[in-house]
């Protein structure tokens, strides 16, 4: 009954629904495009795995997953959804043509039941916590069979769950096994009522990230292509509107006793972009677009990198980073991306939707928690001054994600044998 009176309020908000696509539209022309594939219009071919991830961040944390599925079982065709044109760039950029690919409808009952019945997977691989009423209903009718990978869940996502038991609790108990972040995980979903035969610890698939070689090799390139082999520079990546400010405030305090440091910002969604220039501007700093191809100067204090897909590479080409959606209630995005390049992480206070993985950094020694443009100035600048400090943290950022790797493995196995009792 709380999944029919769910649906029915969904349909209710629908013209809000459509409101927020056009007003995404109005910021993003990628939001303008494709919206047969929202409503379930598109016509979609049957397969075997159906492999849901939301934005860039959870897709990249997907795709060896992905990969070694294919390499596992060649035989099985497998379409990707994602919700957002950063994930869909992603899937396509790293997985070509070899999977179907298309956006996930929204939630309404009829636009999901449409989609699933063309799909029919056998298998459906939700990452992280992307659950949705509907979706989890139609699937378990088909008899697919459902695995929650890479599981989150915070306190405060834990109480919303709490709250609405009577629809969510039922989801839950249809997924047929949930691989958690972390031992911790695991008991706020048994907290939930899962049955605890079906939880498995299997640690975050973000420390898996692959830096390759030829990854680091264009970071190096980068910096050099840059010119800033002589230059501090830090990234603030991922950044949101409400942090903005502060970030460039911190900036304008380092710039006080490092006058040649150089900020690489990059606003988390390409709709930013324009509101990060004009704060640059108002801020009177110096910048440049990285969309231009102007050449950095020693003048140069602002990088704006308002590109798609190059994050990783400005962490390879800088020596500190603050990763955003922490100096806002949004629960910011992942550190382990800056850690794997050996940088010491600052993070502000609203870190939930990785609170394990900044605490495990923080404990080593390779994070520092802000909250404010003085806290961040002050861990920057102590760094630079403390060479001793700065290498101390970078090593021991690097060896939190070198100890905990092995998540993918134990995802496979898990995965391996789910599919060995459904096939």
């Amino acid at each position: 009954m709380s999944r029919v009176i769910y649906s029915f309020l969904l349909y209710c908000v629908s013209p809000l629904v459509i409101l927020y696509l056009l007003f995404r539209s109005f910021k993003s022309k990628d939001y303008r495009q494709r919206w047969s594939e929202r409503f379930g219009l598109k016509k979609v071919l049957q397969t075997d795995v159906l492999i849901h991830s939301v934005s860039m961040g959870e897709t990249l944390a997907a795709l060896p997953l992905i990969k070694a599925i294919r390499q596992i079982y060649p035989d099985l065709s497998i379409t990707v959804t994602t919700t957002s044109p950063t994930g869909s760039a992603e899937v396509i950029k790293g997985l070509g043509d070899s999977v179907q690919h298309c956006y996930l409808p929204f939630d309404f009952s009829i636009c999901v039941y449409r989609f699933l019945k063309q799909i029919r997977p056998k298998f459906l691989i939700i990452m992280e916590t992307e659950l949705w009423p509907n979706l989890i209903h139609f699937a378990a009718k088909m008899d697919t069979k459902l695995i929650l990978a890479n599981a989150r869940l915070s306190e405060k996502s834990m109480s919303q769950y709490q709250k609405y038991s009577q629809l969510t609790l039922p989801m839950l108990s249809k997924l047929d096994a949930i691989a958690t972040q972390s031992s911790l995980i695991s008991q706020r979903f048994a907290a939930l009522g899962v049955d605890k035969k079906r939880l498995y610890a299997c640690g975050s698939l973000k420390f898996d990230l692959n830096i390759t070689t030829s990854k680091r090799q264009e970071a190096a390139r980068l910096r050099q292509l840059l010119k800033l082999n002589e230059r501090f520079i830090w990234v603030a990546g991922s950044v949101h509107p409400g942090e903005f400010d502060d970030v460039l405030n911190a900036h304008k305090k380092l710039l006080v006793i490092e006058p040649n440091a150089l900020l690489i910002m990059v606003p988390r969604h390409p709709e930013q972009f324009n509101a990060a220039a004009v704060a640059i501007n108002t801020h009177q700093l110096d910048y440049i677009r990285r969309s231009e191809s102007v050449e950095v100067t020693i003048s140069t204090q602002v990088l704006l990198g308002d590109t798609m897909g190059e994050l990783l590479s400005f962490y390879g080409a800088a020596d500190q980073a603050f990763v955003g959606g922490t100096l806002i209630e949004n629960g910011g995005h992942n550190p382990l991306e800056p850690a794997a390049f050996g940088l010491p992480v600052f993070v502000g206070p609203h870190y939930w939707d990785f609170a394990e993985i900044a605490v495990l950094l923080n404990e080593a020694g390779g994070l520092q928690f802000i909250d404010s443009a003085n806290t961040l100035a002050a861990g920057l600048s102590a760094y630079i001054q403390n060479n001793v400090a700065y290498r101390k943290a970078s090593l021991a950022a690097l060896d939190v994600v070198d100890k905990n790797r092995g998540s993918l493995n134990r995802h496979i196995d898990l995965i391996e044998s789910c599919m060995k009792t459904f096939r």
